[in-house]
């Protein structure tokens, strides 16, 4: 039989597997392990420990794509200007997800997306549906702050949207919240208002997405907090029925 010659891994695949194996060797001396032995059957407690890793793995997958994110340079003008990258912040194995569209002054100046005033009403928001901040896991598409807070470019989000799909994919969301109309309209394609898109269940590449008000809006517009409440407790509701978060009170079942 012939021999078959491969091409050579391009760069985005060498990258990805360079990062995997570094992650995967960083979690195994973290383990204590510097070769491979054949084991014993496992003790119960191991098997309890075992049963943790996906969560430990998960924000070490998340820290090493967050790593590549800190030297993105594709979009010049946000990579000359930025104080640092804005990756995300919250549980790697997260149910829910949050996405809004950009970081502002404050998320740039600490490096962690919602934490202003209008990331202080989010968390009160999280909180009325009983679900504390840091069960959550909240992200931008754009990762670096537009000069001025100006509304992210076209082009801008079509950089970062890889970034955030490997987030997405990484955390693995049982339901993702759009916060705002930059947000919502570029996850689903389309041009309808944020009006029009909220107070509805969509389809997010196989992933349930509820639009809703943006928390900068709702400062600007507190008329809208309703609405935005009617969003949330469909969110809540739709979690119930995915019986995730069943330590919380409120969503236990019966």
């Amino acid at each position: 039989m012939p021999a078959v010659t491969l091409p050579p891994p391009d760069d985005e695949l060498r990258e990805a597997l360079r990062l995997q194996l570094a992650v995967r060797l960083a979690a195994a001396r973290s383990h204590g392990l510097s070769r491979w032995v054949r084991r014993r059957a496992a003790a119960p407690a191991e098997v309890a420990a075992a049963a943790a890793a996906p969560a430990a793995n998960g924000a070490e997958l998340l820290a090493a794509e967050a790593a590549r994110v800190a030297c993105c340079t594709r979009c010049p003008g946000l990579a000359t200007t930025r104080t640092q990258t804005v990756y995300g912040v919250g549980d790697p194995r997260a149910p829910l997800m949050l996405v809004g569209e950009a970081p502002g002054a404050d998320e740039d100046r600490l490096g962690e997306p919602f934490v202003g005033r209008a990331g202080q009403l989010l968390t009160k928001m999280l909180a009325g549906i009983g679900l504390p901040r840091e069960r959550v896991y909240i992200a931008n598409i754009l990762k670096c702050r537009p000069p001025g807070n100006r509304e992210p470019l076209p082009d801008e989000k079509a950089s970062c949207t890889p970034y955030l799909h490997e987030q997405i994919r990484l955390i693995g969301p049982r339901l993702l919240v759009a916060l705002g109309a930059h947000a919502a309209r570029h996850l689903l394609a389309t041009e309808t208002s944020i009006g029009r898109l909220r107070g509805r269940f969509h389809d997010y590449r196989g992933v349930l997405l509820m639009p809703t008000y943006h928390p900068a809006y709702l400062l600007r517009n507190p008329g809208e907090k309703a609405a935005s409440w009617e969003d949330l407790k469909l969110v809540r509701q739709k979690l119930r029925d995915l019986r995730v978060y069943a330590d919380l009170p409120g969503y236990s079942q019966p």
